[in-house]
């Protein structure tokens, strides 16, 4: 056996392995899109996992008319892009705060942001509960998006801090020399060098208030206001559910994840080597 040949084997069993990764990786997606478009007999008795034999599309008008799909759409889009929004803000310039400059407690408060990222959400449950009450924000936009811009803040300050260590400090001095304030320097110097980083956390943060359920749950009780994944509890029927209709509206409620993730996935690459290629 030629050394050419051992060379190649690492190579076959690498290619195999993501092939086989990719399969299992794409399947619930193929599957699902498979289950919306059939009846209940064939996801349950004759067709479980195959292709349906009658493509139902009139399931998805039914999710669409019927289960008020529209309404639980545009509202987890709202939220979701407010809260996208916020945090990016409000991260962005709180991590340039505390990697940038040099003022005083900088580093207390950098791990008191910190602390955040270890509070499980079911401990804060109820305080977050009177806290909504009490601020007369239930039953509104804001009861959401408020403590969605909470709990993603740690996380986001923190990559955004990891960012902004990598670059030099040469450049914020060369801007100050050229008599930029710093203003014109975040602006126009540091928020260019991290658009592959605010890329990235527009993937995590949207995924996570779009599929976000307990909070929801707890602080939304009005049917005008509830989110996708709260709206889809309301698709089973006291004696029989449409489970088609119910396939249709996961799909749907899946579209714009899978869409940010394709928008962004060559931004999150960038941010893993962009950092050291401006270092060197």
């Amino acid at each position: 056996m030629s050394r050419k040949t051992l060379d190649n084997k690492p190579n076959v069993w690498l290619r195999g392995f993501l092939w086989v990764y990719a399969f299992l990786s794409l399947y619930p997606l193929f599957w699902m899109l498979s289950y919306s478009l059939k009846n209940n007999n064939e996801i349950f008795v004759t067709n479980t996992f195959g292709l349906p034999m009658n493509f139902r599309i009139e399931n998805y008008v039914t999710a669409w008319s019927k289960f008020n799909v529209p309404q639980y759409f545009g509202n987890s889009l709202l939220i979701s892009i407010a809260t996208v929004a916020g945090t990016i803000v409000l991260s962005v310039m709180f991590s340039y705060a505390i990697a940038r400059m040099q003022w005083r407690l900088r580093d207390t408060a950098r791990i008191y942001l910190t602390i955040g990222m270890f509070i499980p959400i079911q401990v804060i449950m109820i305080p977050l509960a009177v806290l909504v009450r009490d601020l007369h924000l239930a039953n509104t936009y804001f009861a959401l998006i408020v403590p969605y811009i909470a709990f993603n803040l740690s996380f986001s300050t923190m990559v955004f801090y990891g960012f902004l260590r990598t670059i030099p400090i040469e450049l914020e001095e060369s801007a100050c020399i050229d008599g930029a304030s710093v203003y014109r320097t975040f602006f126009s110097i540091m928020l260019p060098i991290i658009q592959p980083a605010m890329a990235t956390m527009v993937i995590f943060v949207f995924l996570s208030a779009w599929n976000e359920f307990p909070m929801a749950l707890i602080l939304i009780s009005e049917e005008s206001l509830k989110t996708l994944p709260l709206g889809l509890l309301f698709f089973q029927g006291e004696f029989t559910t449409d489970w088609g209709a119910m396939g249709a509206a996961m799909v749907i409620a899946s579209l714009p994840t899978v869409l940010v993730y394709v928008l962004f996935s060559e931004q999150v690459e960038r941010a893993l080597t962009v950092g050291s290629a401006v270092k060197s």
